[in-house]
């Protein structure tokens, strides 16, 4: 990655991060309030899986919104720089810290292939484009496990995260879709 490019995506994710932190409470709440209804309605069936993420911090979103999934939830599984292993939602309950400091499913361990059976993948991002690349945090995560995917991708970010472009590179996977707490689901 070239320098520039290095710089335009810190910028970036500078810019998002302080506009996230800078968002009332009561803004967060409405929004994922929101986006829990628009999971509720998504066209998942009950034998399908769905691999999604616990938001943390000003992500948008928070855990209500995993238990509107009527199936099975896998959530990611930080282990270093390895691609995410994957464990599944059982329920608030079931959670225990992980690395991080993130909130992670204390149930079996599936691996990290376990991604490539979901029907569905939500993930994380600061933003994403109109053409699909996604903007995240920068720790690669998802960069190395969403290669093993070939169920559409959803990034889950606020209205405002939708650009028109984002800078890229050729080891971005793109999204399919975008799902924001106005909109609901939009596929690109």
């Amino acid at each position: 990655m070239t320098s520039d490019l290095r710089d335009r995506k810190a910028t970036l994710r500078s810019q998002v991060l302080a506009a996230r932190r800078a968002l009332p409470a009561d803004v967060r709440a409405t929004e994922a309030a929101a986006l829990a209804a628009h999971v509720a309605a998504l066209d998942v069936l009950p034998d399908q899986t769905v691999c999604a993420f616990l938001p943390v911090r000003s992500e948008p979103g928070d855990v209500a919104w995993l238990d509107g999934l009527r199936c099975r939830v896998l959530l990611p599984v930080v282990t270093g720089a390895e691609p995410l292993d994957w464990a599944e939602y059982t329920g608030r309950d079931g959670l225990v810290g992980g690395m991080h400091r993130l909130l992670e499913p204390g149930g079996p361990r599936l691996g990290i292939s376990a991604i490539g059976q979901a029907s569905l993948v939500l993930v994380p991002a600061l933003a994403v484009s109109m053409s699909g690349v996604r903007l995240g945090k920068g720790g690669g995560h998802y960069d190395r496990s969403l290669s093993l995917v070939k169920a559409p991708l959803v990034a889950v970010v606020r209205d405002s995260e939708v650009l028109a472009e984002l800078p890229s590179e050729p080891h971005d996977v793109r999204m399919n879709g975008v799902l924001t707490p106005s909109v609901g689901l939009r596929w690109l």
